[in-house]
């Protein structure tokens, strides 16, 4: 049975579905156009940095500096290299105005071809008491392909924590593969993400935050990015800990998809397909039988590679997301974990109860379409699972977010909690709560349920377009989250004063903290078996 043209055409547009956890606004995305001049620096902010001077903004208990280079422009020759230290300046940088967002498609919002992008925000309270402060490094969400970091001045402020928020090259920018390349070609994002690290563990200090204690983390693509690190050989020492927040999203996929494989559980690409599709991208921007395909490539203007490698999931699209490239990543992580062979740091890790990256069926032809198409064989057992049947209306819509987010989420995070578990601490959370802060991408018309990245927009809440204020029972989750991811930056024990008991996930006690609204946050083991996770976990890569 194949997909009916309502439902292809609800597939077309899933891609918006974690524009939350890519930062996505139009004012944070757009390229804009460049200012006469920055606003000028406040007094007292300058810092001398390993590449020279800067200065920033201050104001309503916070220090900012802003667009704070962290590597070399990526231009050029540069392009599709590893980044490299930048060469310096003398001059005070006035670091006054967020960086650029790097080059993506304007499929939502507006797009950006700037590759001079490799800069970084950097967020301090003014009044933190004594001593150096907690470092926490956001990488942002969108897929890979899309987005900036989300605007940390409140957890920073309220937590008493530096926040750095890295902008990463993206996309076919970022992640492009190719023999003329080398032989290790493609995580050129994931490289600059621990260049990023690099720049902390020189300069952070000076800002007043401790290299010792530096907390990566970030939602979606920003939690494979904490995944990613963990597996890296080259990740290494960089961080001390980690929080993974819904970072298994597209791990079972069919027909149907939004990205390419990216995420915490699933298989990644290795070396020899990432290049076979880099070189069929080559031939497709007419660089395939040039004399020197790389410089052929570098000689491409931004735009028309974002336009062929569109949404990366055509023939010759290339790679978008993180690849097996033998050095940065030398396995997917989902294997690392499964082996141990990963930086092994504590880590808050978590999926939320409802989350989808495919928009789900509408009509029971089409839950039964898209549950064929997505699972091939094993569709008669999956339909048998979540029957119409036991569904409220809309029923079909429903069944379908529920196999979706149980397939592709809550099992492979549980999995990834086993995995991880055997060689870490692991703090392990469900987000249950069904009526958090809307998001740009979430339907109000449909039962969407716990949503994907829901506990971001309680952690940067207000950062996002058109959000209501808190209500009471909001705040308190509000209050709850932004202690708890704190306290475990800060010492790695997310258990901390005004916040319910948080025990670890152990193989004997496979326990999650439920996360809901209004201090009724609780500790539960009831995740195997309402999501049906025998069945999927066997589905899964890396079981073995």
């Amino acid at each position: 049975m194949r997909p009916s043209k309502a439902l292809k055409t609800a597939l077309k547009v899933t891609a918006s579905i974690i524009l939350a956890g890519a930062g996505l606004t139009a004012a944070n995305t757009a390229t804009a156009a460049p200012s006469a001049a920055p606003p000028p620096c406040s007094d007292g902010t300058l810092v001398q940095t390993d590449s020279g001077p800067v200065c920033g903004l201050d104001g309503d208990g916070i220090k900012n500096w802003l667009g704070v280079p962290y590597a070399a422009p990526p231009v050029g020759a540069l392009r599709w290299e590893a980044p490299a230290r930048h060469p310096g300046w003398t001059a005070p940088v006035q670091a006054t105005e967020p960086g650029s967002a790097c080059p993506q498609p304007a499929d939502f919002r507006p797009g950006s071809t700037d590759e001079n992008c490799l800069k970084l925000d950097v967020r301090v309270p003014e009044e933190a008491g004594s001593g150096p402060l907690p470092v926490m490094v956001q990488f942002h969400g969108g897929g890979f392909r899309l987005g900036t970091p989300s605007n940390g001045t409140r957890l920073a402020k309220v937590g008493k924590v530096v926040q750095v928020e890295v902008r990463y090259r993206l996309g076919i920018i970022g992640f492009l593969s190719h023999s003329a390349l080398g032989a290790n070609a493609g995580n050129y994002g994931i490289e600059d993400q621990q260049a990023a690290l690099g720049w902390v563990k020189r300069n952070i200090a000076k800002f007043g935050g401790d290299p010792g204690n530096v907390t990566i983390f970030g939602p979606s693509a920003g939690g494979s990015s904490v995944c990613a690190n963990m597996a890296s050989p080259t990740g290494s020492g960089l961080f001390h800990k980690g929080i993974i927040e819904s970072g298994e999203y597209n791990s079972l996929r069919g027909v149907h998809a939004t990205w390419q494989a990216q995420d915490c559980a699933t298989k990644l690409p290795t070396q020899a397909e990432a290049q076979q599709a880099g070189a069929r991208f080559a031939a497709a921007v007419g660089c395939g039988n040039a004399p020197d395909v790389a410089a052929c490539l570098r000689q491409v203007p931004v735009q028309t590679l974002l336009d062929q490698a569109g949404n990366g999931l055509g023939p010759d699209s290339g790679t978008l997301a993180p690849i097996v490239d033998g050095k940065t990543l030398t396995m997917s992580p989902g294997q690392a974990f499964a082996t141990g062979q990963f930086n092994k740091v504590p880590v808050i890790h978590g999926v939320a109860r409802d989350e989808s990256q495919i928009r789900p069926a509408e009509t029971p032809a089409e839950f039964e379409a898209q549950v064929r198409g997505q699972y091939g064989e094993f569709a008669p057992k999956v339909l048998k699972r979540y029957p119409l049947s036991q569904y409220p209306a809309p029923a079909a819509f429903i069944a379908a977010r529920t196999v979706l987010a149980d397939s592709t989420s809550v099992c492979p995070a549980l999995l990834n909690d086993r995995r991880l578990a055997k060689h870490t601490t692991v703090y392990a959370y469900r987000f249950d709560d069904t009526n958090p802060p809307p998001l740009p991408f979430v339907d109000a018309t449909r039962p969407a349920g716990a949503f994907h990245v829901g506990e971001f927009s309680y952690l940067y809440h207000g950062t996002f377009p058109n959000q209501p204020p808190l209500d009471p029972n909001q705040l308190a989750l509000q209050d709850q989250l932004t202690s708890q991811w704190t306290g475990f930056a800060r010492t790695g024990d997310p258990n901390v004063n005004g916040t319910p008991r948080w025990a670890p996930f152990t193989a004997e006690k496979e326990a999650q903290m439920s996360l809901l609204p209004a201090g009724t946050s609780r500790m539960t083991r009831e995740i195997s078996g309402p999501h049906h996770c025998n069945f999927w976990i066997k589905l899964a890569p890396f079981t073995s």
